[in-house]
């Protein structure tokens, strides 16, 4: 076993994963009867081993779709990419999404153009939510940072369920997010 230290700095954790050479999971390990907090803490170590040794974006994204989806059994789970000044849909999990999203425009768009991950409660009081499915009610969207702290797409996740996402989803996603740009 090798034994590999990731560093999170900007969250104050430290996220400690055991992998073998060549060897990746196909299963998530996560213990049933735990808070949300604590499913998180379980989950974010898998996610860095399963991303820590593959160099291609994409495939990495569609790991962590999958993940979270199969995880908290959300809507829908997924990223866009910012391509040619606007958000282009990337892997997800979920019911078909929107293809593109401009800059500024909806939740996803907020997120990107404010730099700032988005916490709607209920998409209706949204100003300008854009509603690719009605049975979305509650959204959180987390940018995805470059190296340089710049924006490449944004981590979206949407629930059918009023009162499911909230502050500890934000503060895990940012470190989800920050698991993929450690990886670029």
């Amino acid at each position: 076993m090798i034994e590999q230290i990731l560093h999170l700095r900007k969250y104050k954790i430290k996220i400690v994963t055991l992998q073998s050479k060549n060897v990746m999971s196909e299963e998530l390990f996560i213990s049933t009867g735990i808070d949300k907090k604590e499913i998180y803490e379980s989950l974010i170590p898998q996610l860095a081993s399963l991303i820590d040794n593959e160099t291609d974006l994409t495939a990495n994204l569609a790991n962590i779709a999958a993940a979270l989806h199969q995880t908290f059994k959300w809507w829908w789970v997924g990223f866009y990419l910012v391509k040619n000044n606007e958000l282009v849909l990337a892997p997800f999990q979920g019911p078909i999404a929107c293809t593109r999203i401009k800059y500024g425009k909806g939740v996803c768009g907020t997120a990107w153009k404010n730099e700032k991950a988005q916490l709607v409660p209920d998409v209706q009081q949204f100003d300008g939510h854009i509603a690719c499915s009605s049975s979305s009610v509650a959204e959180i969207v987390v940018p995805v940072l470059d190296k340089t702290n710049k924006v490449i797409g944004v981590l979206d996740v949407d629930s059918e369920h009023y009162n499911v996402l909230d502050d500890t989803d934000v503060y895990y996603l940012k470190i989800v997010s920050q698991l993929i740009t450690n990886t670029l």
